[in-house]
């Protein structure tokens, strides 16, 4: 009785051609995900220049004169005004722009700290601790950023005016003091990213419930807060609807003084718009020091479901 034995050539069949195959379909992914990239990097440098073209149109009309916008043979290549318009804006005693400045700092530090320290405690309790009502509590929060604030807007200044307020810098930090949005980020971030077990092992060793925020909330929190911070302060920085209708032009935020150089019958493109690129410069020296902080914050934000 004879054995049954597999063919060499069906080894070689099932052997070299599959690897070769194998080595084949590498290679042709490889030239795919190279060919992919491409596209990517590509899009991506569209997107670049699509943002980076209205710095550029601004720095163009704010380095030329006031027939600059209007000229139909404008050259794309700047002009020498740029420090001149700048140096208008800045001296000019309407715009009060050292002040305005000063203000805009102050104002938008105070209102992005306090809403990530608030937002981290209160993201803190709504996503570690347990108690009755925590998920409606949440709920009617969250639901509060659906309110217009244009609805708030009345009664906000009758009630600033009656305190004799109006005019003063601190009428647009205290209704900016919390953010519901800023609420329900860290619950989310708290929510995933530290986990049950690092909380009862701080309690086994005797920490206090705020010694635990302290830390383990506060130094799971850093990089959803940094980004958190960063983006209450550029939206506290460009605000410009209520500043400008509660304060008055003694003690204006930037983007409020800005909006004096449009006032007159005849608007000067060219020293607005050197004025709206010296209102970006403090906004690009903090994404520049604090980008890694916010690259690293978007991706730890992004937790997987």
């Amino acid at each position: 009785m004879t054995s049954i034995s597999t063919p060499p050539l069906a080894i070689v069949e099932d052997g070299i051609p599959n690897a070769k195959a194998s080595r084949r379909n590498q290679r042709t992914t490889k030239i795919r995900g190279v060919r992919a990239g491409k596209w990517v990097y590509l899009g991506l440098g569209v997107v670049a220049v699509s943002a980076l073209f209205p710095y550029y149109w601004s720095f163009l009309i704010g380095s030329g004169d006031a027939s600059t916008i209007n000229d139909p043979d404008m050259s794309w290549l700047p002009g020498g005004n740029f420090i001149a318009n700048a140096l208008s804006v800045v001296n000019d005693p309407a715009v009060n722009f050292w002040l305005a400045l000063w203000n805009s700092i102050f104002s938008s530090t105070v209102i992005a700290a306090s809403v990530v320290l608030f937002s981290t405690l209160a993201g803190w309790a709504f996503a570690k601790l347990k108690f009755r009502g925590g998920r409606w509590l949440l709920a009617f929060i969250v639901a509060t950023m659906a309110v217009p604030m244009q609805l708030g807007v009345v009664p906000l200044y009758i009630l600033f005016a009656d305190i004799g307020w109006t005019g003063n810098i601190g009428a647009i930090i205290i209704p900016a003091l919390t953010s519901a949005f800023g609420v329900f980020w860290m619950t989310q971030y708290l929510s995933q990213s530290v986990p049950d077990e690092l909380i009862e092992a701080a309690r086994v060793d005797g920490a206090s419930q705020l010694r635990t925020f302290w830390t383990v909330g506060v130094v799971a929190a850093r990089p959803a807060a940094a980004m958190l911070f960063l983006f209450t302060f550029v939206n506290a920085w460009n605000n410009f609807f209520w500043p400008f209708i509660v304060l008055d032009r003694q003690s204006p935020t930037l983007p409020v003084a800005l909006s004096l150089l449009q006032s007159n019958y005849f608007v000067d493109y060219s020293i607005v718009l050197a004025g709206v690129l010296l209102a970006t410069v403090p906004l690009l020296i903090l994404f520049a020091v604090a980008g890694k902080q916010l690259v690293s914050g978007i991706m730890a934000g992004a937790v997987k479901g």
